[in-house]
């Protein structure tokens, strides 16, 4: 790009988006970053860009000038299995928030170029309608060619193929590469989804950003691929970090290949280069692995086994499929019959508390935790995981309390609408005091934010964040898939 140009980019503030701009803004462009800072963040933004904050639907009045040369639209939902348990939030920034992008393309009838998403390639086409994230997408890609062609306005369409490098992001909306450099950093094992098989093309992201200025210069039109010729399988990435390995149930949505196809950007010139296994070995030389930890995750649940429900019976068929993990769960007796029953699998252990009663619950709170901080003192574990927020809970945040051992709290089917008022009152102390809160829906999570007030549910769980995350992401799918079985006639 010679001549000086006003270039938007959406996303600007996020991981590819911030390597971007910086790109641009060296080579002497005025540079727009449009961000609702979902995944983007303020360490990232880049002196000489003009930020601003809001959604993509909003880009007519967030970005009034005339003039602007290019687009790099970049500023989507960007996670594939994620975006099964939360559809909503996908269709509106990438059905609403991309209309409006599309519309101000149409209105300054400059240059687009669209971010589309590789898994519409995978297994042959099908991976396109596994997930609301890779439909969503692929139907994003059909509207810029039919606007693009039938308007006779400049475009072209990208995919990228799991992009790695410095800023990725970290969490349940984080990338492989990342992921796998956290739990190494944190001792704890590397979890691979199941089968491991599935391959992938690693891209770098200073690679990327020398696609999309060529893309940029003289791209037109659609199947710009943009990956790393070189393919590696899960289970091999994982071994590049070396150290143990706990293999995660299937997900739905995890297509086995990848589908590249980079002849179009190749006939640019453009060439990755930069290779993973040099990235991750460059990374091992100068990290060193923290202390392991055992694979074991120390759980409260006011009842379980004999006495169980949704939430309870999602863990005990989450333990079945992962055996090589150990759970602690500290629970109350309930029942009677609780102590001569046989735990539910091999790698549950059971720690009851009380006489047989369902007022055992009211025990949770003082001697629950005091039956946790015991346990604590024998085990590195990975974290602490409440089912609900319960009197089970109150344990565990009395834990982390005085212990540091961050907790997560799932919510399961719990009815956090129209409590008491006591009730109420110890949610909000649990919630706020949570590191983790994941409902099973948007509407429960809304009611957990309110009764948190304000605080926040997505808080890192420290050392044990990216294990936490991906267990957390197994539950849940057990969870909705067990609701689905449920209601099917």
């Amino acid at each position: 790009m010679q001549k000086q140009k006003t270039i938007l980019v959406t996303g600007g503030a996020g991981f590819i988006g911030s390597h971007l701009c910086k790109r641009l803004v060296q080579e002497g462009h005025n540079v727009i970053s449009l961000d609702n800072y979902f995944a983007g963040s303020r360490e990232n933004h880049v002196a000489g860009v003009d930020y601003r904050r809001g959604h993509t639907k909003d880009v007519d009045s967030l970005v009034p000038e005339s003039g602007i040369d290019l687009i790099y639209h970049l500023g989507e939902y960007a996670r594939v299995e994620q975006s099964l348990l939360e559809p909503e939030l996908v269709r509106d920034l990438n059905v609403v928030g991309t209309k409006g992008v599309l519309n101000f393309w149409r209105k300054h009838r400059c240059k687009l170029i669209y971010a589309g998403s590789s898994t519409k390639f995978g297994d042959s086409g099908a991976a396109r309608h596994a997930t609301p994230y890779a439909s969503t997408k692929a139907e994003n890609t059909e509207h810029v060619k039919e606007i693009g062609d039938t308007e006779i306005l400049p475009y072209a369409i990208t995919y990228f193929y799991n992009v790695y490098g410095p800023k990725e992001r970290a969490g349940i909306y984080g990338t492989l590469i990342e992921a796998f450099k956290q739990m190494y950093l944190s001792g704890a094992p590397l979890t691979v989804t199941s089968p491991g098989t599935q391959k992938r093309n690693f891209t770098h992201v200073e690679d990327i950003v020398d696609a999309l200025i060529l893309v940029g210069e003289n791209g037109q039109g659609d199947e710009y691929g943009l990956g790393h010729e070189k393919s590696f399988t899960v289970l091999e990435v994982a071994r590049l970090f070396g150290g143990e390995v706990v293999m995660l149930p299937k997900r739905a949505g995890n297509r086995m290949a990848s589908g590249l196809d980079a002849t179009k950007i190749s006939a640019l010139g453009w060439h990755p280069k930069h290779g993973l296994e040099e990235y991750v070995r460059e990374f091992l030389a100068t990290h060193a692995r923290g202390i392991e930890r055992e694979k074991r995750v120390l759980v409260f649940s006011t009842t379980f086994h004999p006495t169980t429900g949704p939430a309870e019976d999602t863990l005990i068929e989450l333990m079945r499929k992962m055996p090589d993990v150990q759970f602690d769960i500290v629970t109350t007796e309930f029942s009677h019959d609780a102590r001569k029953t046989t735990p539910p699998t091999p790698n549950a252990h059971i720690h009851r508390i009380g006489f047989g009663f369902s007022t055992d619950k009211y025990l949770l709170p003082c001697i629950g935790f005091w039956k946790g901080r015991a346990l604590y003192q024998k085990h590195r574990y990975l974290f602490a995981w409440s089912l609900m927020a319960s009197y089970a809970a109150l344990a565990g945040v009395l834990l982390k309390r005085t212990t540091k051992l961050p907790l997560l709290i799932t919510l399961a089917d719990q009815n956090l609408g129209n409590v008491p008022v006591l009730t109420r009152f110890l949610l909000r102390i649990i919630l706020s005091d949570a590191d983790q809160v994941y409902g099973a829906n948007i509407t429960q999570e809304k009611y957990a934010a309110h009764l948190a007030s304000g605080s926040l549910l997505r808080r890192s769980i420290g050392e044990g964040d990216a294990f936490a995350n991906q267990l957390r992401y197994a539950y849940a799918e057990i969870l909705l898939n067990r609701q689905h079985t449920k209601i099917e006639p």
